[in-house]
């Protein structure tokens, strides 16, 4: 933290001569990545890290919920949780047992567009953990016995993430409303009456058709080489067989967005009432050249951190918020979506808030953003990029999730450039093209009985 307070601290000018220079040639000098393919269509990411003898083992697979056939939401993130019940070679629990002897670590997540696995283990035990990743691969084996009570976890989970939680219920409803035909429309979590009915045949059908080789992506990060890694994974993951044909993934895609929408939820355990909105707009992988880095800036710009326009005109200068922001999900095999939020203060409607935010986009869209604006945000950015390579497990993350969302290896390399050539002229044209609000949904959260307010005479 004291690095980057000292970026922010900096004039914008000296800034630009001092730290984007630096910055980007600690990018550019970063780990040298290796990225191969076995025999069998498997890809393999490595990248190295000595300064400790620790290594984070991923293996991700293409495919998340927006793969799921219709009627069965949920499936991808209930067979991520089926995948501990074990094989026939290592049941149930085994795999675990052993990690947590060795004072290893493991964990697993589901996302519209991967699924993934890993561990944390010292280097001797990699290839013991490869061993036991590549045998559920393809070894996993199911039971009612097991595959029930789990239905029922999954479902508490919903229960406390989704139905117990406001805020989570109203994301839900605008994320349904965005997508018209997208099925990123739908919940990762699964529509809670899907996931009632989803079965041990269901689990084993997905498992079959997206479980192989030839679709999956291992990232090996840490106290390694590329020949360690590339002789163990022939040893290893080599040996499976693809077991299904694996094309492109086609989605149903979003027509033409063309009606301003919102989304009011009332609940009576709203304390404070708050807005949130999601444009509809291009992700890296589908963007045109600079688009993808415009909005990245442009979210920096609007609304990250303290020196963002909607923390210094809104919380600042004109005091209206007590908290808000803006985001982008630049990760994402199809369309994505462009993030604002806010919380108005006791003497502010919901209705007054939006519109002193819309104003601060207008503003953007018709003068665009100052030099210094655009400085600071690609430092920032930037020096985000230099931070994270102290986090073998942040590194191995941000290829995974490249690789399973039509990105490559040598996209990331070259994003801090990419950024750093971001202009004042692409920041205003992204603003004025995407911020578009019938592109866009908003959502209120109210209490009950509660509607959002006029403006107040």
């Amino acid at each position: 933290m004291i690095c980057r307070r000292t970026f922010l601290a900096l004039s914008a000018a000296a800034a630009a001569l001092l730290s984007v220079g630096s910055a980007s040639d600690a990018a550019a000098s970063g780990p040298d990545i290796s990225h191969f393919k076995l025999q069998n269509g498997m890809e393999v990411v490595v990248i190295p890290d000595r300064r400790a003898p620790v290594v984070t083992h991923m293996v991700w697979y293409r495919v998340g919920s927006a793969d799921e056939p219709p009627g069965k939401s949920g499936i991808a993130h209930f067979l991520e949780h089926l995948m501990f019940k074990g094989t026939e070679k290592n049941p149930a629990g085994r795999f675990s047992k052993v990690l947590a002897a060795m004072g290893g670590q493991e964990n697993a997540f589901t996302s519209s567009d991967y699924t993934g696995y890993f561990q944390r283990v010292t280097p001797d035990r990699l290839k013991m953990v490869m061993e036991f990743e590549a045998d559920r691969m393809t070894g996993l084996t199911l039971t009612d016995k097991e595959v029930l009570p789990e239905r029922d976890v999954v479902l508490e989970e919903q229960n406390s993430r989704v139905a117990n939680s406001p805020a989570a219920k109203l994301g839900e409803e605008v994320l349904a409303a965005l997508y018209l035909n997208h099925p990123y429309g739908r919940p990762v979590i699964g529509w809670r009456h899907e996931i009632e009915k989803l079965s041990r045949q269901d689990a084993l059908d997905f498992y079959k058709r997206w479980y192989t080789p030839n679709n999956a992506i291992l990232v090996v990060a840490g106290d390694v080489t590329p020949e360690e890694v590339k002789a163990f994974a022939e040893e290893t993951y080599g040996k499976i067989a693809p077991r299904a044909e694996i094309g492109p993934r086609q989605r149903p895609q979003e027509p033409e967005q063309r009606s301003v929408r919102t989304v009011t939820f009332a609940d009576p355990r709203v304390t404070q009432p708050s807005l949130q909105r999601s444009y509809l707009v291009p992700s890296a992988a589908t963007a045109k050249p600079g688009e993808s880095e415009a909005l990245e800036v442009l979210s920096q710009i609007l609304g990250t951190g303290t020196n963002s326009r909607f923390h210094s005109r809104l919380v600042i200068g004109k005091p209206m918020a007590t908290s808000i922001g803006a985001w982008y999900m630049g990760t994402a095999l199809d369309h994505t979506r462009f993030g604002i939020y806010g919380t108005p203060r006791a003497d502010v409607t919901l209705k007054e808030l939006e519109e002193a935010m819309d104003a601060v986009i207008a503003e953007i869209a018709e003068n665009g953003v100052t030099n210094d604006e655009l400085e600071r945000a690609k430092i920032k950015l930037v020096a985000d990029v230099v931070y994270a390579q102290d986090s073998q497990a942040t590194m191995a993350r941000w290829y995974g999730v490249a690789l399973t969302t039509g990105l490559t290896v040598d996209h990331l390399k070259t994003w801090p450039d990419r950024v750093q050539k971001v202009t004042s002229d692409q920041v205003r044209d992204a603003a004025r093209t995407w911020l578009d609000k019938r592109r866009s949904v908003t959502g209120y959260l109210v209490k009950e009985h509660d509607k959002p307010q006029e403006r107040r005479s």
